[in-house]
């Protein structure tokens, strides 16, 4: 298994915007849409995709719970799988809180009913 790093400030951007697109530039659904297509890709070659959240501006609480906890809701992967293929990672102390709180919306995210 080979980790695939995806560096929110350098691969997105350094100014994570609000919670829709229509919020304006950069925004939690925007980098959604990015990480459905990114976790597809690693989950057909059975790598594991590491999110780096250091460097940014910091980040709403809209934004990661649309980007990471929409991954649940709306685009119906489980916990679980989530889980398997994606690591949320923060080198630098600043940045731990962000990480925790998308964990958490991931973690909190009522799946589809279909799922």
């Amino acid at each position: 298994m080979t980790d695939r790093v995806f560096n929110v400030a350098k691969d997105f951007s350094a100014y994570p915007g609000g919670r829709y697109r229509k919020d304006g530039p950069h925004s939690g659904e925007e980098l959604r849409d990015i990480l459905v297509t990114l976790l597809r890709d690693v989950s057909n070659s059975g790598d594991r995709l590491v999110i780096m959240l250091d460097g940014t501006m910091g980040y709403g609480a809209s934004f990661l719970e649309e980007a990471f906890g929409g991954l649940v809701r709306e685009c119906g992967y489980s916990k679980d799988q989530l889980q398997e293929l994606m690591v949320l990672r923060a080198d630098n102390s600043v940045y731990v809180p962000y990480k925790e709180l998308a964990g958490r919306y991931i973690l909190e995210a009522a799946e589809p009913a279909n799922a």
